[in-house]
């Protein structure tokens, strides 16, 4: 069984330098190619998404690439390429002369041809791991838009038509997977067999990336400012390709199982979180090295227990339910019934809280606001609880007579859209501000019984 890493493992750290590295190029490249300008104009006044934060990879000059490696990105083992293991910034690939490659990272490039009206050749069949197509090319600049499902290379990935199909199969069956057993154990085993089935037809990284496709298509059929969002971002044929992380919540009971599932995906676990000895609740950050997906997994949990393996070791029942655990027992486990807690995606943070109040969507007050890091949710969409949810927790002890009565009246808060906008490569999460938004998202505040 896999073993969490040290406390001490993961300090991330922002880089202005190599943000200011990559900076410069982009803009020399949007100088030098109009249409990707007027791109990047569109996807900020109409998504509120900056167009460095969609880059998948660039090709630069040689001689730019003394500048990013001062700048702390290093050679990658068997190809011609840069990466930086400290921060989060795009592949950089070595070019043979002046002109530049920026690729962008979208769900469909075919979405991108038909909003755009590109009328050039596709690199890659339908359901390929990697599929490219050319939005244009002025003097030797070219743009690009790259649509991966699990294949981390910046060149075509070889192609199996059987494979494709198979993983056109697996979206299907996680599209339409059953979510609700009696037995919370028996739901996973039946979530984990899909899983092993689609690994075994189309690969584990594959596999990972349509169920992912699948979790964020289940999230945002239950809120409303993830499909105007959404649309918004289908109008520039972008889709979700600018995630930067999908929100579980777990009961204490079910948490080993929840890791389990990732861990069959191919995640691993990186920092453990916990914002305070006051907050009662703590998570495991994971991560698909090949997909690039992060996982945020949330759960109650105690400051003793942050320095043992929570992940993997079980965590016994607690008499009294924190803000996670009423949730989950309010509307089911997020991997199981609920559905995400929150898809997290880069945007232009005050960008995005305008263009949304515009659309009748409220945003919450920040509750990180850093230099390198800016978050918030969006005003929580209000889901129904079940009757028998309801009289099980009042049975229990876990709710009164009046907070019952609230949510068989007018439900509970289920989940949020998170504005967030990185800057300077800052790879990590806020471990302190976090605790005061967790604490507002509890069903029970401001309920008096």
């Amino acid at each position: 069984m896999p073993s969490a890493p040290t406390l001490d493992a993961f300090h991330w750290q922002p880089h202005p330098a190599a943000e200011s590295a990559l900076d410069d190029l982009v803009a020399a490249f949007l100088d030098r190619c109009p249409p990707a300008q007027a791109l990047a104009r569109r996807m900020q006044a109409e998504t509120a998404t900056r167009f460095p934060d969609w880059i998948d990879h660039l090709v630069v000059p040689r001689a730019a690439l003394g500048r990013l490696r001062a700048a702390g990105f290093v050679d990658t083992v068997g190809s011609d390429a840069l990466a930086h293991p400290g921060g989060r910034f795009p592949t950089v690939l070595a070019g043979a002369d002046d002109a530049m490659t920026v690729a962008l990272k979208v769900e469909s490039v075919a979405d991108v041809a038909a909003v755009h009206g590109v009328d050039a050749a596709i690199a890659g069949g339908p359901g390929a791991r990697f599929r490219r197509l050319r939005v244009a090319l002025v003097d030797g600049h070219e743009l690009a838009v790259v649509e991966r499902h699990g294949w981390d290379g910046c060149e075509p990935a070889p192609e199996d038509p059987a494979r494709a199909v198979a993983g056109l199969a697996a979206l299907e069956s996680f599209r339409s997977r059953r979510r609700d057993f009696i037995d919370t154990a028996d739901a996973f085993a039946h979530t984990a067999g899909l899983i092993d089935r689609a690994i075994a037809a189309c690969g584990r990284d594959p596999a990972c990336e349509r169920f992912f496709a699948a979790e964020r298509e289940f999230w945002q059929r239950r809120n409303r400012a993830g499909q105007v969002q959404k649309a918004r971002q289908d109008a520039l044929g972008l889709g979700w390709a600018n995630h930067d992380h999908h929100t579980y919540r777990s009961s204490r009971e079910a948490f080993p199982l929840l890791i389990a599932v990732l861990e069959r995906l191919g995640f691993t676990c990186r920092e453990r979180f916990y914002a305070g000895g006051g907050s009662g609740w703590g998570a495991q950050v994971l991560e698909q090295a090949v997909t690039g997906i992060v996982i945020f997994a949330d759960v109650d949990l105690s400051p003793d227990e942050l320095s043992g393996d929570f992940a993997h070791d079980g965590l016994p029942p607690q008499a009294q339910l924190g803000t996670i655990g009423l949730w989950c027992a309010l509307h089911g486990e997020a991997l199981l019934q609920a559905g995400m807690h929150h898809l997290e995606c880069t945007f232009d943070h005050d960008a995005l809280r305008d263009q949304l109040a515009a659309a009748g969507i409220a945003c919450m007050p920040p509750f990180t606001d850093l230099p390198y890091l800016r978050q918030c949710f969006t005003a929580g969409e209000r889901w129904p609880v079940r009757p028998d949810r309801v009289a099980a927790l009042l049975e229990r002890g876990a709710i009164d007579a009046a907070q019952a009565a609230h949510f068989t009246r007018d439900g509970a808060i289920g989940s949020h859209l998170e504005n967030l906008e990185r800057n300077q490569g800052f790879k990590g999460f806020n471990q302190h501000g976090v605790d005061a938004i967790i604490k507002a998202t509890d069903p029970r505040r401001g309920l008096h019984g």
